[in-house]
Parts: structure tokens; sequence; C-alpha cells
């Protein structure tokens, strides 16, 4: 708007500069009385490179060849305006009746250079030499030429094949070609209506305003405008007020069919919105613009592709955009974003394929830097369900902090925050605490592991480094800990494992599992899992391979002893991927207490035995065959004595 507004009255002063070369006098001396005239009032130069001419047919007036008009001192030498053709048609009634009425100004191929000093003064604001008298001020007109000065308006200005050049102070240049505009203004002290065309990327660019109390607006006061700009794909449209600094204040509106196409046609090029967050949207909203780039939208309403969100958003413009939105939403559905996990994880579908190696591309983390809090009553995204919740985003540098103040997810509530930084490559991590969740649903969707149901209580730490998922997942380090109150185990069934050994389908129902992990690698650790059963204690230790999506665990499920003996354990590994995990009991280590059991016993019989038929006593510590070699050493030691005749 700050650009269009300066465009604007830039052409329209220029122009109006111009017209004292409607003077009824000679060719040749209306050109000098021009210059002599435009000089005196602006302190600027006007110079003719070709004849000035009349013309009588089709309009009455006169032109002129490669017209240009002199910059402000401070700006530069390159002229404020050049033109290679110059019409300007005149009211013949009116002319004599000794008032000059401009029917139509033209200019062929004109060119336009804009440029702002650090006051904001831009160098199309003519300054009248009367109001800086100073060394280097234009001589007053000559007495002669004085008389011949009449009233002069302008009902409509024409450009063709325009082209400007835009100088913000501590800006890039911005340039534009192929503008063509039309502005009619048929009373002097009313509303001036314009019709501008501009193609900043190509792609033409249709913007129709209307500015009421259009000389006072020139003059530096605030009016009234009503504009709209309408391009592929959308129309945008502002009704309020607005001073010539681009400073203003009013009512926005817009609309989109398609709102890339439309943003494309502005040259923000490449953007491309997923279903749900404004591939077509409507938005209206009272707006404030500050000359120094700043823009309040209040009372906001926004439709993005049926998503309605209401509320305020403030936005700092610069090379790296500052914002501050506060946004309240009802039912939210954003079905453009999807994961792999998503449709995969039952069934085990993602552990068949593994974890995508595609790039992840979160360059859209250094687009802007600012805060924004978002409230809603669902929220169905990339598989997720979430219910009431509230969640606060900060984006600094290409860090975004998302914090669940709390959010309603998978059934129960998290708490905590989520990172994502790209500042040197692409790591996420976060911290959260959880109560009432699903673990079907969280392993489900997270994990692509929907074996386990529950609902759960915990912590979680973790923290992920990679250009890809697969890179992320095996890179997964972290800690915590789970507890589930009553919930069971798809897959297999431990009563009927204990029972025959058999217990591949079915399912084992629990009624309390606690645990804690660790994490290294994108492997899982825990050495402490308790499953409590009826009748039966279950303990698990092992390896969880989150990056490699297996398994290599141990339970070890006891069925309490009758009358409070020594029940029976029996180790059940499971091992493989997640989409077809093998369960097996290890009946070796089953029965392994019990055959040392009895070997111990066999033992202590031999000992008993061979204490009495040696008659001495063996201690449960000696070796019984060393005793047994001992005893033969010295048996034979007392026969060798006796054949000898020792005593």
């Amino acid at each position: 708007m700050k650009l269009i507004l300066r465009i604007i009255s830039a052409l329209v002063i220029t122009a109006t500069a111009l017209l004292v070369v409607m003077l009824l006098l000679p060719g040749e001396k209306v050109a000098g009385l021009a210059a002599d005239q435009i000089e005196a009032q602006t302190g600027r130069k006007l110079t003719f490179g070709g004849k000035v001419s009349f013309t009588l047919w089709p309009v009455l007036g006169v032109k002129s060849d490669r017209v240009a008009f002199s910059n402000a001192e401070w700006a530069g030498p390159e002229p404020l305006l050049t033109a290679e053709r110059l019409t300007i048609g005149i009211s013949a009634s009116d002319l004599l009746r000794g008032k000059l009425r401009v029917t139509e100004v033209s200019a062929v191929l004109p060119h336009l250079n804009l440029s702002e000093r650090a006051d904001g003064l831009g160098n199309w604001v003519l300054e009248s030499t009367a109001d800086s008298a100073g060394e280097g001020a234009a001589s007053p007109v000559a007495p002669e030429n004085q008389e011949a000065v009449l009233p002069i308006s302008i009902e409509k200005l024409t450009l063709t094949g325009a082209s400007l050049r835009y100088r913000p102070h501590g800006g890039e240049p911005i340039e534009m070609s192929s503008v063509d505009m039309v502005l009619q203004w048929p009373d002097p002290s009313g509303t001036v209506n314009v019709d501008l065309t501009l193609r900043p990327a190509g792609e033409p660019l249709q913007i129709k305003a209307e500015l009421g109390t259009f000389a006072a607006f020139l003059g530096g006061a605030v009016s009234s405008v009503g504009a709209s700009v309408e391009a592929e794909g959308g129309l945008l449209r502002f009704d309020g007020r607005a001073d010539l600094t681009g400073a203003a204040t009013g009512r926005v509106t817009a609309k989109t069919s398609d709102t890339g196409a439309f943003l494309a046609a502005f040259g923000q090029t490449g953007l491309s919105l997923p279903k749900g967050l404004g591939q077509e949207l409507t938005i209206g909203a009272d707006a404030t613009y500050t000359a120094d780039g700043r823009v309040a939208l209040r009372d906001m309403e926004l439709d993005l592709d049926g998503n309605i969100l209401t509320g305020a958003v403030d936005v700092a413009l610069a090379d790296v955009p500052q914002f501050t939105a506060q946004l309240d939403g009802g039912h939210l559905t954003i079905p453009g974003l999807a994961t792999d996990v998503d449709g995969a994880a039952s069934e085990g579908g993602a552990a068949a394929v593994g974890w995508s190696q595609e790039p992840i591309d979160a360059s859209a983390l250094a687009l802007a830097n600012g805060t924004a809090s978002l409230s809603f009553d669902s929220l169905s995204v990339a598989g997720y369900e979430l219910g009431v919740s509230q969640l606060a985003l900060s984006l600094e540098q290409s860090r975004a902090v998302l914090k669940l103040q709390p959010a309603a997810l998978f059934g129960g509530q998290v708490q905590g925050q989520l990172v994502a930084n790209n500042r040197n490559g692409f790591s996420s991590g976060g911290q959260l605490s959880y109560n009432g969740i699903r673990l079907e649903k969280a392993l489900g969707q997270m994990a692509g592991y929907d074996r386990l149901n529950g609902e759960a209580l915990g912590e979680l730490d973790f923290l992920a480094s990679g250009n890809s998922q697969d890179a992320l997942m095996r890179s997964l380090s972290g800690k915590g800990w789970v507890e589930v109150g009553k919930g069971f185990f798809s897959g297999f069934d431990l009563e009927a494992l204990m029972r025959s050994g058999q217990g591949n389908g079915g399912s084992t129902l629990f009624d309390q599992l606690t645990g804690s992990f660790t994490i290294d690698q994108g492997n899982l650790r825990n050495d402490d899992l308790l499953v409590s059963l009826k009748g039966i204690r279950a303990d698990g230790a092992g390896r969880i391979g989150l990056g490699a999506q297996d398994l290599d665990y141990l339970f070890t499920p006891t069925i309490s002893g009758l009358n409070g003996g020594a029940g029976l354990s029996i180790p059940v590994a499971i091992t493989g991927p997640w989409a077809d995990p093998k369960i097996r009991p290890d009946l070796a280590k089953a029965l392994q207490p019990e055959i040392d059991d009895a070997e111990q016993l066999a033992k202590d019989r031999l000992r008993e035995k061979l204490s009495q038929e040696l008659e001495t006593e063996i201690a449960p510590e000696q070796d019984m065959n060393e005793v047994i070699r001992d005893r033969i050493e010295q048996e034979a030691k007392d026969q060798l004595l006796r054949l000898l005749g020792a005593d």
C-alpha cells in the first residue's frame, strides 16, 4: 500500500508540474516559459529534448518528445521523470473563457526514479522555493511570463509502458517495468480514481483505488482511501484512511481461490500451502499500517480452507519479519500434512518398510521470528487427533519451540515442550509429562507399534538429530518412565504360553505395568519392567530398536507357588522385527533352577554315603574327588607298610 500510494502521488505531482506547457504561446516559447515557471516553483528543471508542437486532432493540445524532469539535489543527478513522448490535451471551450482545463495527459514509455531520505521525505515531494530561501534558490518568473500563468487542473493521466525504480532508505531497490496507469481527477478538490497495472513478477497485478480530497493528500493530509488489488487467484480490498507516507488504517478484506498463485503475482513464488492452511482463504480485519513497516490486525476473522480462526496479529516487516499472534479456533482440520507413520502403524505397516529416508526440508523455520499462541476445540493434523488444547509457539533464528499448555492428545493430556532446530543441521527434542495417554494410539502413531494397550502416565526426555526421519530415529537418545493401570498385550497369550508353551496369538491381560528406560543411538533399553497379572508376575529386560524397528527382549513370568512356595518361572524371548516378532519360551532357562536343585540333592546324598563308607566327615566345601583320591592314597600307604612288616 505504501509503495502504491507513493507511485501514484509521484506521478500526479510531476504531471501537474508539467502542465504549464499548456499556455497559449508558440511552441518554443511554451518550453521556455514552462521551464522557468516549474524551476521557480519547485527548484527542478524541465527540459525538452524534442520540439514542442501543437496538436489539433484527435486531441487539441501539445506534445513533445524526450521530456525530462530533474531530481532533488540530495537524490543524485538522474532525472526524477523521463518520457519518450508527452501529449497533453486541453478543453477548447474552457480555453475560450480564459481557463486551462486539461482533459488528458499521456506519457509513452515514461521512467520514474523514486528514492527516500532518512527522514522519510521522498524525492517526488516538490517543495516551493519560496519556503526555502537560500543560496542557489531559483530565480522568480519574469513579470511578463507571470501574466500568462492560468488556473490549471487535470482530468486524466495515462501512462503506457512505464518503468520505475524505488529506493527506500536503507533498503534494496525495487524495480518494475511494463506499468500502465489511468488516473482520473475531474474535480481538483475531489476524488481521484486510479486504475494501475503492475507486473512485479511478470503476471499482471490490477489495482483500482479511490482517493478522496486528493489535493490535500498530495499536501500531506490524511485522506480517505478505497483500493482493491486483483490478481490471478484472489482479490484484496482496503477501505480506510491513509497519508502520503503510506501510513494507513481501515478495514482489510481478502478472498483467494488459489493463494499460491495470488502471492506469486506479488513476487512471492515457490510457496506451497498444504490443504487446511490456506490454499483458499478469506480474511477480514481492522488493519493499521505505520510508515516504519508495522502492521497490526485486530478483530480478525480468518478462514483457511474451512478452518475458522479469530484473534489479533502484529507484524514488523523486515528482511526477516517479526510477528506476534494470538488466535482462537474451533474444530480444525489440516489434511494436507501427513506422516509416513500415519496409516501404516496398524498391523506393523510402518515396520515393513522402515523409516523414511527422504530429506527433511526445515527451511521454513528461517522465514520469520516471533511468538504465537493458539487455542482450539480440536485439531486433526498429520494423523494426530488433538482435543481442547492451548499451544504457544516461539520462533527465533531457525529454532522453534512449541509449548503444550496442555494439549489433549492420545486420549489424555500432554504438558511440556517440543523443539525443532535448523541452525546447524536439523535436530529435534522435547521434555514431556503425560497422563491418561492411550498407549496403542501413542506408540502406534509415533513409532508404528500398537501391540501394547493401556492408559499411561509418565515422563519423557528425548533428543534426535539428522536430515531424515530414519536418521532422527537412529540417533534418538533420552530417558523416561511409565506407569500403566489395567491393559493388555496383543500378539501373545502369556497364560497359554505358561501352560502349554504355545502362546503366539491372542492377548495377555495385566493389572499393572511399570518401568523406566534410557535411549541411546535409537535403542531403548529397559531393565526393570514389572507386569502384574492374576497369579503371575512378569519381569522384563532388554532392547527395543526404535531406529531399526526390531526387538530383543526377555520376559520372565513367574507363577506363584502353592502355600508360599517357590513359583515356576518360564522366560519368554521376544525377538525380530516389529512387524513379525518371534515369541517363544526359553525352556532351558525355565528348568535350570530344578536341574540345579536336583544336582545339589544328588551331591548331598553322595557326600553322606561317602562319609559313611570312608568313615570320615566330608564338608560341603570339600571336593569329593579329592577326598576319594586322598583316601585311596592313604589306604595304599597303609597296605604297603603292612607288607613291609612295619608297625
